[in-house]
């Protein structure tokens, strides 16, 4: 397609968290936006709606807590004016610690933001294309095909891909309280009663329960998503290994499960006064509360046998479920040969990329690389030289890790303070929450000379 020319500054590809974060950070800057969207002109597979900033996965943007990685961008984020991390704290709905959010009033409230804005056109359209001009490419892991090819003819390298996996979502009625119960870990939940609801499982109903996990149907992958690279190997398939799915997960070993997103740590079943071998955690994914997703149960299982697995699981005998999980491709560039910390295109100045597609995992992350490519794109077609956030700050050491990993191992990565620069004479309790004081004091040492409002 040719894009049409147009009064507009910069041309943004993809309604996603990145690019809905750049579209605001630039227009806030005086900017002329134009933010492309393809959908629902052009389905991903994955989104279920046409509205801007859909979340397909999880519910979660992570934990809260300042000693957390995700806590720590979080605080970055909002440091740094994030019109996004308003809008998921306006839309939050109880999770405990963690920064959960109504994914419909979300997705609605960054999509009415944005349409009412001065500067910013949202134009419905798929772009086949690179633009000309000024441009963020925040097109996301569902990339389409031809501009997936556009972007593999600019670059001169092939992409690497992973799959990533959707969890189902059940709905409150139909889960059976007098088994399942409210609690959050160790009592942490803003609720009395606890945020998530938990399903206990005794030693013989996860034995039960995994056996029937490891033996059940999968959907068969095509054969060329069979041979893409990157990403984890198992049972002939790619993953990434931050998003496994459970049944993939199951086959490492009987008690993988139960140490991993079964694992009953800081949990009592009322009925026996005693902590459950493995506990099934649900949490709440709309304002209203009458859904619940899954926690760590992404999916590549057809439907019936999610339909028939699932409901081994004791309280959700009778589960109905209103989203069966899903697998999908996700797309991400080789970001360590193909931009710089500020998330420019090495070989163009003009052009910036930002979300999934750069190598970031999580929607925090993805909406940080937006954030800058929309503040770094308002600041070159200023005159101003673009910026690059402190090594200290969590933003700043994940796009340092995106842009300089080595080839032998560069896989999608997720804010965590091993990317952070070491801590000495901090003991392991107090690192967390030391790396996150330095993070927001680098930060606001670093905003007061370059003022990221400005």
């Amino acid at each position: 397609m040719e894009i049409a020319e147009q009064p507009f500054d910069l041309t943004i590809v993809g309604g996603g968290l990145a690019g809905s974060e750049a579209a605001w950070q630039a227009a806030e800057r005086g900017l002329r936006v134009r933010l492309y969207e393809m959908r629902p002109l052009v389905s991903t597979g994955a989104h279920s709606s046409e509205q801007l900033a859909e979340l397909v996965c999880s519910n979660s943007l992570g934990s809260r807590l300042l000693d957390r990685a995700s806590g720590v961008l979080q605080a970055e984020l909002r440091r740094m004016g994030s019109l996004l991390l308003r809008l998921a704290d306006d839309s939050a709905v109880p999770a405990g610690s963690a920064l959960a959010v109504d994914r419909l009033a979300f997705a609605a409230s960054v999509t009415q933001v944005l349409s009412r804005h001065a500067n910013i056109t949202i134009v419905r359209q798929e772009v086949t294309e690179i633009p000309a001009g000024p441009a963020i490419i925040a097109s996301g892991p569902l990339t389409s095909p031809r501009l997936s090819q556009a972007i593999q003819d600019l670059t001169g390298r092939q992409h690497l891909y992973f799959f990533d996996a959707i969890a189902p979502i059940v709905t409150l009625d139909s889960i059976n309280l007098s088994v399942a119960f409210r609690a959050s870990r160790y009592g942490r939940g803003e609720d009395e009663d606890g945020d998530y609801i938990n399903c206990p499982l005794t030693e013989d109903e996860y034995t039960t329960f995994v056996d029937a996990l490891i033996s059940a149907e999968r959907i068969p992958l095509r054969d060329f998503e069979m041979e893409l690279e990157g990403g984890v190997r198992a049972g002939g398939h790619h993953f990434f290994e931050g998003c496994l799915p459970i049944e993939v997960l199951a086959r490492r070993g009987r008690e993988a499960l139960a140490f991993g997103p079964l694992r009953p740590v800081g949990l009592i079943d009322p009925r026996s006064g005693r902590r459950p071998y493995a506990v099934v955690q649900l949490r709440q994914d709309n304002l209203a509360a009458t859904l619940y997703n899954l926690v760590g149960f992404q999916t590549n299982l057809t439907f019936p046998e999610q339909r028939r697995v699932l409901r081994l699981i004791p309280g959700l005998e009778q589960a109905e479920f209103v989203r069966y999980g899903q697998m999908h491709r996700n797309t991400f560039i080789f970001s360590p040969a193909l931009l710089r910390p500020t998330l420019q295109f090495v070989a163009r100045h003009d052009l910036f990329f930002a979300g999934q597609i750069t190598g970031v995992e999580g929607y925090v992350g993805n909406i940080a690389t937006g954030l800058l490519a929309g503040w770094n794109a308002a600041r070159l077609l200023k005159g101003q030289q673009p910026v690059e956030l402190p090594a200290e700050t969590m933003t700043g050491a994940l796009l340092r890790y995106i842009t300089s990993a080595s080839a032998a191992d560069f896989q999608p990565m997720k804010a965590n303070f091993g990317i952070l620069p070491s801590l000495v004479g901090v003991g392991k309790r107090q690192r967390g929450q030391k790396y996150g004081e330095r993070a927001l004091a680098a930060l606001e040492t670093f905003c007061e000379r370059v003022d990221p409002l400005a």
